[in-house]
């Protein structure tokens, strides 16, 4: 059976509305998927529920659907992390952004370290935000996620520490110290986790970082990029406590 396609859509999605879709999601429909009126597509705004709608009007990138029900979603990750990372350069935070989405992260804080090398204004910022926004968005169309997780506006990294949410376990990477993580116990109330940049961590912030209540651990003997690291931490954290080695289990219902 064809899967059915999902958009973002930031608007009421109460059956029975006509709505005119984003204009990125209605192209991909339209000319990629080559979807015609009548198709049948899904809806999800965000906040955790799903709806389907019928294509009803099309024209050049132009889509209306009509929202038809709920239907069921997929149950949203049992760990919630919060993933505190270094800002990268280029491509490499977009990866990031996406694979912890798909990996079902609940928030991502990107943090300026004293070794980052992406400076930002704060116009620039605001439009990485937005950027980032749009990858998880973009995860999430893909990965069958209902719930879009928070894409927090970049900080710099003393902020990040003070701002971080109070969560059951604070693990920060360190190459040379600290314990692997199959050695701690299940977490109690969630899990934050703190990534450095290139070139990783200064000395002073992993002790800052330990004063904040952050414990190191470790990937192992190879160093590793800083988006590897990053997603192999993620893997491994919804590996032991989290649902990624979970047997598949039934959708709920919007």
């Amino acid at each position: 059976m064809a899967r059915v396609p999902r958009i973002f859509c930031a608007e009421d999605l109460s059956p029975g509305r006509r709505l005119r879709l984003p204009e990125a999601g209605a192209r991909h429909l339209l000319r990629v998927l080559r979807l015609r009126c009548g198709d049948t597509v899904r809806l999800f705004d965000g906040s955790g529920a799903e709806y389907a709608a019928v294509l009803i009007h099309t024209h050049g990138s132009v889509a209306e659907v009509t929202v038809t029900e709920p239907v069921a979603t997929l149950p949203e990750p049992t760990l919630r992390v919060h993933l505190l990372q270094g800002v990268s350069r280029g491509e490499r935070m977009d990866w990031v952004i996406q694979k912890a989405t798909e990996l079902g992260v609940c928030a991502v804080h990107p943090i300026l370290t004293a070794r980052s090398v992406v400076k930002f204004s704060p116009d620039r910022a605001l439009n990485r935000s937005r950027h980032w926004t749009a990858v998880a968005i973009a995860a999430c169309e893909q990965c069958g996620r209902s719930s879009l997780p928070e894409i927090v506006p970049p900080v710099p990294f003393d902020t990040a520490l003070v701002d971080c949410p109070a969560t059951g376990m604070k693990l920060y990477l360190d190459a040379a110290d600290g314990c692997a993580m199959t050695e701690l116990a299940r977490p109690q109330g969630g899990l934050a986790l703190l990534i450095g940049p290139e070139g990783g961590l200064t000395p002073d912030e992993r002790a800052d970082a330990r004063a904040a209540g952050f414990q190191a651990v470790n990937m192992g003997p190879r160093v590793m990029r800083t988006e590897t690291a990053a997603l192999a931490a993620l893997a491994v954290a919804q590996t032991l406590w989290g649902d990624l080695s979970a047997s598949p289990t039934p959708c709920r219902s919007a």
